[in-house]
């Protein structure tokens, strides 16, 4: 190499004298810059003579350096022609030689030579030797210029991974619930710092792979492809490797990525597999329009971004099956609290049971006596009346003892009808409050309807030879079974269907229009996980401030002697307490009435209770 008066400005104090340096290049040495001698001597600087000499200078220079220079760490100087070297005509007279050492170590020398014999002076030297150490330095600092370079770049470059891969975390931390913006900063940032003009993802979906986000100017025209190794990201799920090629237009190995790689216009591919415990997930794709394989260094951060991935798509999973556990768990509790309330329920109906009985019967037995001598006064105010016939009395006396007497046996009889009323309010509180009678089982609800209908029109018929009304029964076939007491269920229904026939009588009496017809209708239906039962009439309807009170206990607007306002209290609790469902009344007053029970197909009364 030839070098430049400002590059080997240490050869022009040292006169007619040519320079050459070498540098070290591993355990060899070779030459780096030369000057030939600037001093007019006869040769011309642009003849063939001094081209060659300058030639064979280097040549001499370099091969001394490698069998003597570099074991050798002091200057060294050659006053007679070294033989072997050069010719007799163009060999140098004189050679002087410093060696360029850093850190004790030779990195290169530094000569120069004379083509006269004439020695170089120690201050000559002594200044190559400056000269020397300035090239060692000026060697030095291009190498820590060139290796800090180096460390830049590679900073920077890890400091953008670092902050791609920082943000896509924030992305999949704000999103537990939503993959979509996690999967689209994934390929934002993957066609970013890997230099390729598209990126994609795809999931499994089936015995397919469905691209769930892209990024970049290179179309995708499908929505999901088969899964099979005729295509890059196809071999990458199935082999779960990445599959990396450079010109996926030339490549016969891929028949199906190479016929869409010539339509789409892209060449180089790199395909990399979402692994989840070792099972692939689905693939992430980045490619390029040139012929520009990627680096090691890019393939190692596609397989970062795809772990990245499969983190994100677990978070989603699992937060999803929480949210489905918290569910399911609330719903248990809702269950097992509501089971808790009607075994309490249940207890205190049979502590209740338990107590009213006794009650009952220290009320009945007293209570029986005043019905009993009321009925035996007033026959022997009869009698009384019988004998008062035969005895003279005056008239006004007579006046005063019958007024008296009919005092006396309407009193009796109100006595009658007020005990009558009382017995039966006590029978019903014991039916209100006893424990639920009967087997908890599975029991057919369309047959429970229809019995209870029957019954309750049989029962009218008894009680009211002459009472008619329509009845109509629309039971759906899918109502099917449900966990309940059947014989609660039948108490129930039979309440309602009586309320019914009490409306519509009392509708029919009071109206006395002609062309109304009485009908009581029966509904069943299946909603699912419950069944739906209807109880409608035409009669009279309920007011609206009836509608608040009528589920309260003694409330009830029948006249005295023909309710007892236990009714719909005891359907209640039997329908919501013990069973765990609804009950509730749509009415129009003047028009109809409806009762309308959902009762949950499975009840979870036996399994607690067990517990």
């Amino acid at each position: 190499m030839r070098c430049s008066p400002r590059r080997c400005s240490f050869a022009a104090p040292i006169s007619a004298c040519s320079t050459l340096l070498t540098a070290s290049r591993s355990t060899a040495l070779r030459p780096t810059a030369c000057r030939p001698p600037t001093t007019n001597t006869g040769a011309c600087s642009r003849s063939n003579t001094a081209r060659a000499r300058r030639r064979l200078a280097c040549c001499w220079a370099s091969r001394m350096s490698r069998s003597t220079i570099s074991t050798i760490r002091r200057p060294i100087e050659a006053a007679t022609p070294i033989a072997g070297h050069w010719s007799i005509s163009a060999a140098p007279r004189c050679l002087l030689t410093v060696p360029l050492i850093k850190d004790d170590r030779v990195v290169g020398n530094v000569m120069i030579f004379r083509q006269e014999q004439r020695r170089f002076t120690d201050k000559q030297i002594r200044l190559l030797q400056q000269f020397a150490a300035q090239a060692v330095i000026a060697i030095e600092n291009t190498r820590l210029l060139r290796e800090l370079r180096e460390s830049t770049e590679e900073l920077t470059e890890a400091l953008r991974h670092q902050t791609g891969s920082a943000n896509i975390l924030k992305v999949i931390a704000s999103s537990p619930t939503d993959v979509g913006p996690a999967l689209k900063a994934i390929v934002e940032s993957a066609c970013e710092l890997c230099d390729a003009y598209d990126a994609a993802v795809a999931r499994k979906d089936g015995d397919s792979l469905r691209f769930s986000a892209h990024h970049g100017p290179i179309p995708i025209n499908l929505e999901k492809w088969p899964i099979n190794r005729n295509w890059t990201a196809g071999r990458a799920f199935v082999d779960r490797l990445p599959v990396h090629v450079a010109d996926l237009s030339e490549s016969d190995e891929f028949p199906e990525g190479r016929a869409h790689a010539l339509r789409m216009g892209h060449r180089s591919i790199l395909s990399v597999p979402l692994l989840q415990e070792n099972e692939s997930i689905g693939a992430i794709v980045l490619r390029r329009n040139e012929v520009h394989p990627f680096t090691d260094k890019q393939v190692a951060l596609l397989q970062t971004f795809a772990d990245q991935a499969v983190i994100a798509i677990g978070n989603v999973r699992l937060f999803e099956q929480v949210q489905a556990r918290t569910r399911e768990l609330a719903k248990s509790l809702d269950d097992l609290r509501a089971a808790q309330d009607r075994l309490v329920q249940t207890e205190k109906l049979a502590s209740l049971g338990q107590l009213t009985a006794g009650i009952a019967h220290e009320i009945k037995n007293p209570l029986n006596f005043v019905n009993n001598f009321a009925a035996v006064s007033a026959e022997l105010m009869d009698e009384l009346n019988r004998s008062l016939a035969d005895t003279k009395l005056t008239d006004t006396t007579r006046e005063e003892v019958d007024e008296l007497s009919g005092m006396l046996k309407g009193n009796l009889q109100k006595i009658v009808q007020h005990g009558r009323r009382a017995d039966s309010i006590v029978k019903n509180m014991l039916l209100h409050s006893r424990e639920g009678g009967g087997e908890h089982r599975l029991s057919d609800i369309n047959a429970l309807v229809e019995e209870s209908l029957n019954l309750a029109y049989h029962g009218a018929r008894a009680e009211k030879p002459l009472f008619d009304v329509t009845l109509k029964s629309e039971l759906d076939p899918a109502a099917g079974s449900a966990e309940v007491f059947p014989q609660e269920i039948s108490r129930v229904l039979l309440n309602l269907i009586s309320n019914g026939f009490y409306a519509v009588t009392k509708r029919q009496m009071g109206s006395g229009a002609a062309g109304y017809e009485p009908v009581v209708i029966a509904t069943t239906r299946d909603r699912g996980d419950s069944i739906e039962i209807r109880i409608r009439d035409n009669g009279t309807g309920i007011a609206d401030e009836v509608k608040e009170k009528m589920f309260n206990p003694f409330f009830t607007t029948k006249p005295a002697g023909e309710g007892t306002g236990l009714g719909l209290s005891m359907s209640h609790d039997i329908i919501v307490k013990q069973h765990g469902g609804t009950i509730d009344v749509t009415t129009e007053p003047g028009k109809f009435t409806e009762f309308t029970i959902l009762l949950p197909r499975k009840s979870s009364f036996a399994e607690n209770n067990k517990k």
